[in-house]
């Protein structure tokens, strides 16, 4: 097991379906010439078909009829009420359309148009609102919640499942890609225990924001389409302290390859319904993991290297921009290591090792330096879940390759932070760099994302003479710092090594790994305030700025993105109450 904080130098560390218009017949029958007119068509050579096709009407757009889920076992029951559900993955639910006027606020277009194959002036019809928001589904589909367990702040809750989700279509795109398109906050399911099966404004703007931003940053992420809001009324106790209030109720388009977490498999185990389990595990082998042979009689312990690997990458990747989940129980922890249900999440300002995002997280389980430590547990909870298909020896194998999670977990991160410092090839010195620079950072409470943003954009002469510009404020920061100059010094002596290398190119190099925009929760925060007032003007601001943040962009420079947080940003607090 990881150690949390015993080294407190390392700090943070430790820390092929082709797309060939298959038409549902039920959804479009004889399409008039005018509607044919609105396909777009542009040569495409990386699948089977001759063209590819931009779709900018709705109901020119088909799901698969033909999804793999069918594969899968549905609970018998169609009613819709809370209980406990045996021998299934999925139940048969439709949404809950809101009884109030129903508004899109926000979109994503590089969602529509790169993964459904849908134009965006799609998001301005009729027909794009309803589908979005709940009240309409599409024909060929049946929407589905699924049944799923999961250990939450370490102990097991027994069953879970889309308590208030809905897997509304699956499409295979343009590319041969399968995606899942799920509502957020659309409604109950027999899975909605005492909850009412909605999400309110505030938390869905952050999704949506989150989960783009994300995206654009090169974490492993699920998308989101679609923000719709409405006027229903949902009441929520924010911060758990007796003080409830109305909010108002929106839903959150999300799409991702699969929304199968660990949470999926421990549900069976725990459950003794070992056939089933091992039919899902086959076919999130066959669906999700094809350099696996399905025949191999190895593949589970291959499934299980895999998902050990690609956590190790992921942890690693959400610690390289200082972002923390907030709640990495089972249940949220994607077996395709994607990050995934986006709720009390931050990114990390003053640099602290025990930085906790959520409010509710009252013994800090889930604070940013144990991410790693969590990701193990989670993992083993895996394995356990696992064991039932493991032979002795397999187990055996199994117990080693989660034995070295920590290592493939800090091998990862020192390849990330080493080229966030700009270094160039290996050099066992590089680890003691990376901390020391950590170390100051958390003695100063230098702000971690433009501290390593400004090292990118000053020049060495500058670093050399410790003339630091005045406006790269983290940098002054750690400055005051009695040993910068000699980490300073240590830090140019190991750029000096870096072959063939000028500094320009390493400027231009660190900027493009080093983020100047994250979403940082006061920005999100101003956003929601506004939302609150129907201006969803900050909503869009933040979307654009967040699909370029590398780039110095004036509209963001003027709304203070990469300056210090204003005062008020101290006494924010996020909570799991969504």
């Amino acid at each position: 097991m990881l150690q949390s904080r015993d080294v407190a130098v390392v700090c943070l560390w430790t820390l092929s379906r082709a797309f060939c218009l298959a038409w549902a017949p039920d959804l479009i029958v004889n399409p008039k010439k005018s509607e044919l007119g609105s396909l777009h068509y542009a040569l495409n050579n990386s699948d089977h078909c001759q063209r590819r096709l931009i779709v900018s009407s709705l109901k020119l757009w088909s799901v698969s009829v033909e999804d793999v889920l069918g594969q899968l076992p549905v609970d018998p029951v169609k009613e819709n009420y809370v209980r406990k559900v045996k021998e299934s993955i999925f139940s048969h639910v439709y949404p809950t359309p809101f009884s109030s006027e129903t508004r899109l606020v926000a979109f994503s277009e590089d969602v529509l148009e790169g993964l459904l194959d849908l134009d965006s002036s799609v998001a301005h019809s009729s027909d794009f609102l309803q589908f979005v928001s709940g009240s309409k589904t599409i024909s060929g589909f049946v929407p589905l919640a699924h049944r799923y367990g999961g250990h939450q702040f370490g102990v097991w809750a027994g069953q879970l499942g889309d308590g208030r989700a809905h897997l509304i279509a699956t499409y295979v795109n343009r590319f041969g890609e399968r995606w899942e398109l799920q509502l957020k906050g659309s409604g109950k399911t027999p899975y909605s225990r005492n909850g009412d099966g909605r999400a309110v404004l505030r938390s869905s703007v952050r999704e949506f924001l989150c989960s783009e931003a994300m995206y654009y940053l090169g974490i492993p992420t699920s998308r989101a389409a679609s923000l719709v809001l409405s006027s229903d009324a949902v009441w929520r106790d924010q911060f758990y302290n007796g003080n409830v209030k109305k909010e108002r109720g929106a839903v959150v388009l999300r799409v991702a390859k699969s929304w199968f977490r660990i949470g999926s498999l421990e549900m069976l185990s725990n459950s003794g319904e070992y056939s089933l389990l091992k039919k899902l595990v086959d076919f999130i082998i066959k669906e999700h993991f094809p350099s696996i042979n399905t025949s191999d009689p190895h593949r589970v312990l291959a499934f299980f290297s895999t998902v050990v690997s690609q956590t190790a990458d992921l942890i690693a990747r959400w610690m390289s921009v200082g972002f923390a989940h907030g709640v990495c129980n089972t249940d949220n922890f994607s077996l395709l290591s994607i990050t995934i249900d986006y709720g009390p999440f931050g990114f990390m300002e003053k640099y602290d090792a025990d930085y906790i995002p959520n409010t509710s997280d009252d013994e800090g389980r889930y604070r940013i330096g144990n991410q790693a430590n969590v990701g193990m547990y989670n993992l083993n909870k895996l394995l356990l879940a696992l064991n039932p298909l493991l032979d002795d020896r397999q187990k055996q194998l199994a117990s080693a390759v989660l034995a070295g999670f920590p290592n493939l977990y800090y091998s990862r991160f020192t390849e990330l932070f080493r080229s966030k410092l700009g270094l160039l090839g290996d050099n066992e010195d590089d680890l003691a760099l990376i901390a020391s620079l950590l170390n100051l950072m958390e003695d100063t409470g230098a702000d971690f994302t433009m501290s390593f943003r400004q090292l990118s954009e000053i020049t060495l002469e500058q670093l050399a003479r410790l003339s630091i510009p005045q406006d790269f404020w983290a940098l002054h920061e750690i400055n005051q710092h009695k040993d910068f100059s000699a980490w300073s010094s240590a830090y140019l002596q190991r750029l000096q090594r870096n072959p063939e290398d000028t500094d320009a190119d390493r400027r231009q190099r660190m900027m493009r790994t080093n983020p100047r925009y994250v979403l940082r929760n006061w920005m999100a925060e101003s956003a929601v305030l506004k939302a609150e007032r129907n201006d969803f003007s900050e909503v869009r601001l933040l979307q654009r700025v967040l699909r370029q943040p590398f780039r110095r962009q004036k509209m963001a420079e003027v709304s203070g993105y990469s300056q210090k947080s204003p005062e008020w940003a101290n006494r924010l607090k996020v909570s799991c109450s969504s």
